[in-house]
């Protein structure tokens, strides 16, 4: 049974919706004996008319102060058996994700709960409960829980999907305590972490699993620890990293219709018309010869957001580089103060930069498309899809060397194995540096088109990926038995 707050294409709001939509398929794919199904919320903004939806049971979760009843629906997609649970705490105008944190907690804990029980309702009986995040951390730690009612499902091995350990769940305790799910005092856990979501799955899988793994390495340390770091040192043996995977069908430069010319890395002259039609369309000077950096990302200061205008500003005044006649583009929405930021950094460059506050999927294919350099330069990044996507589209990363990002991306060097460019400090001056050494070597056509084709020749399909969850848990089935 594998739980999400998201599945695309049922509903996506960031990459744990990717990863829910994706990887239960691949797992099909790969194997054809692994019966898994999904587990989602039936969310007032999936759309009914999309779907053939079958409604299953209904039937009560208890609080301290009485039931809830949960609503249990089933669809299928391209043979996956998808379980949509709802009940009073997911209305239908209510947003996916809230600002109050306590309403949260009572509707995903709700959901955890009611995903256990589901499987009880129709008699099925799952080896594995892979959860995700804190939202369904609740049904990994609520088995555990001596003298509860979930110690039914106590003989499933248990699986936490570990998206961002930044989200520990605050604010959810009390909805934790009136769903009678007590704290766990007295563990290994910190005391403030005792009755938070996500630190309670992590103290009670049996496996956790990073989404790269170099996070999974970062996770140990006091910079990407969260205050957990000594509390995971000690659980490192439990701990992995899987790379994410790629939809390589849904992103594919070779059949995408959002730009006017399809190309592959056999033909990459082709692309140049997707650069033209991008500066054309974007009121920016038509020179194939400009370098295009963009940015196609979520505006938060842990994307690193902050750093570009800076970087950029210091390159106009280094002497190496004044001569390079630039471009950039930058997508995306988030912190309002970062979004006038970027307005302010466009007036500032106006024949320059272009900055569009706002989410627009077709525009970014266009630029994944058409630009020349992708800049990621997040303070971290657990997995990161965009690198991924724009190595695809022969765009080439320029991000900082952390989780996903390093594990996804080879520096420059000059060799037959670099697909892009790493730097190692937080800060605009790295950042400027790395975009600088960018710069120059796209001087070199010779040498960039190298750097394209290998990334558009990186396999990273979700293939990959499930073949080492599916040993993970064949590894976990194997042990349950022997006990």
């Amino acid at each position: 049974m594998f739980l999400a707050s998201e599945a695309d294409p049922l509903v996506k709001i960031g990459g744990l919706g990717d990863v829910a939509g994706s990887l239960p398929l691949a797992l099909r794919q790969v194997s054809g004996e692994i019966d898994i199904r999904l587990a989602v919320p039936f969310y007032g903004q999936i759309n009914r008319s999309n779907y053939s939806i079958e409604k299953l049971c209904s039937y009560p979760i208890s609080l301290k102060t009485g039931e809830v009843t949960a609503e249990a629906f089933m669809l299928k997609l391209n043979g996956l058996i998808v379980y949509l649970i709802g009940g009073q705490l997911f209305p239908s105008d209510a947003p996916i994700y809230t600002t109050d944190s306590y309403a949260d907690g009572l509707k995903f804990t709700f959901f955890s709960l009611a995903a256990l029980e589901l499987t009880r309702q129709i008699n099925w009986t799952a080896d594995i409960i892979h959860a995700n995040d804190w939202h369904t951390a609740p049904a990994i730690y609520a088995p555990s829980c001596k003298g509860s009612k979930w110690e039914f499902f106590s003989s499933a091995s248990t699986v936490l999907g570990l998206h961002n350990l930044a989200y520990l769940g605050f604010g959810a305790e009390r909805a934790l305590k009136e769903f009678e799910l007590p704290p766990a005092n007295g563990s290994a856990l910190p005391w403030w972490a005792q009755q938070l979501p996500l630190p309670l799955g992590l103290l009670k899988a049996d496996r956790i699993v990073a989404v790269s793994p170099t996070y999974s390495r970062e996770i140990l340390t006091s910079e990407f620890g969260m205050g957990l770091q000594n509390f995971l040192k000690a659980r490192s043996k439990n701990i992995l990293g899987i790379l994410n995977g790629l939809d390589v069908e849904h992103w594919n430069p070779e059949t995408d219709r959002t730009f006017p010319v399809k190309y592959s890395w056999r033909e990459l002259e082709a692309r140049l018309a997707n650069k033209a039609a991008l500066q054309t369309e974007l009121g920016l000077e038509c020179v194939a010869r400009a370098p295009l950096l963009a940015m196609v990302s979520r505006l938060d200061r842990q994307k690193g957001v902050d750093l570009i205008p800076e970087a950029l500003r210091q390159l106009m005044i280094t002497p190496t580089y004044t001569d390079q006649s630039w471009q950039m583009i930058i997508l995306g929405i988030g912190d309002p103060d970062l979004e006038n930021m970027l307005l302010s950094f466009q007036r500032e460059f106006p024949r320059r930069v272009r900055t569009f506050i706002k989410f627009d999927a077709a525009l970014s294919r266009r630029i994944y498309a058409g630009a020349d350099i992708l800049l990621i330069p997040s303070r971290y990044e657990p997995c990161g899809l965009t690198q991924m996507i724009a190595m695809r589209y022969g765009c080439v990363p320029l991000a900082r060397s952390t989780g996903g990002l390093k594990d996804t991306i080879i520096d420059f060097d000059e060799t037959m194995e670099s697909t892009g460019f790493l730097f190692d400090e937080a800060s605009s001056g790295a950042l400027g540096e790395a975009i600088g050494r960018s710069l120059l070597v796209f001087q070199n056509q010779a040498l960039w088109s190298g750097l394209q084709r290998r990334g558009m020749q990186c396999d990273f399909s979700w293939r990959r990926s499930a073949l080492q969850y599916l040993e993970l848990y064949s590894e976990l089935v194997s042990r349950r038995n022997r006990l």
